[in-house]
């Protein structure tokens, strides 16, 4: 009767070393995963700087954003050099630092961020000072009805209403996903307006000027709407 074939030495623990491989190096995927995005997104953010195609805009990125700039490059603002103006139609001009935009009440706001181009980030945090407070800071006076705003990328504009200007869902943003807005993102300060498309909330944000009229911004002299709600958005001048 044949022998029985006696089993490998030390198999079971070559087949424990093995699995105990696989669950190391997954985690160590795990931990780097969020290195290895921001890496990516860092990488993509920089190239889109040096790219007027816009072509880099169509490359995947993990975190959801497309990364687009309408001029080759945009300087780079901080604590030592940044500004944000506040002037036209109102009682007192203001010039605030980010210092002391980090100084007013903060206002968090949840929600989708939509692109036209179809891409969508769900439940994304942003942080930073309602509008409307500014606003109310500076004082609007008649004929005061719109707000235009520039950007230190020296080309990009945008304008909303008045009335759409003081919803609680409209912010002068610092932080976006519980950390302060890098340049890549439009930072260290950007418009961020919830309920409408994302390309209504302009990156890069260095001025703010309350007109009599909507003056139609970078994409509306381009065909986009100059409202540019999304599908389900709530557009009573009050919602949040």
């Amino acid at each position: 009767m044949a022998e029985k074939p006696k089993p490998r030495a030390g198999g079971a623990p070559v087949g424990r070393r093995a699995m105990l491989g696989m669950l190391g190096a997954g985690a160590a995927g795990i931990a780097a995963a969020p290195c290895l995005q921001r890496g990516w997104e860092g990488l993509l953010g920089a190239a889109s700087q040096i790219d007027p195609s816009g072509l880099t805009g169509l490359l995947p990125n993990p975190g959801g954003f497309r990364y687009y700039s309408v001029v080759g490059s945009v300087p780079h603002k901080d604590e030592t050099n940044y500004e944000l103006t506040v002037g036209g139609q109102v009682e007192s001009p203001k010039t605030y630092t980010l210092d002391a935009l980090r100084a007013m009440p903060q206002t968090r706001v949840v929600h989708d961020v939509v692109c036209t181009d179809g891409w969508r980030v769900e439940k994304t945090p942003f942080e930073g000072v309602k509008l409307a407070d500014i606003l109310d800071d500076a004082g609007v006076r008649p004929p005061g009805a719109a707000i235009r705003f520039t950007c230190f990328d020296g080309a990009y504009s945008e304008s909303v209403t008045l009335e759409q200007a003081r919803r609680s869902d409209v912010l002068v943003a610092l932080n976006m996903q519980d950390k302060p807005i890098t340049h890549e993102h439009g930072g260290p300060v950007r418009l961020y307006v919830a309920p409408m498309y994302f390309y209504k909330s302009a990156k890069w944000l260095s001025g703010i000027s309350v007109t009599d009229k909507v003056v139609p911004g970078y994409w509306e002299e381009r065909g986009y709407a100059v409202d540019g709600w999304l599908d389900d958005a709530d557009r009573h001048s009050d919602a949040a």
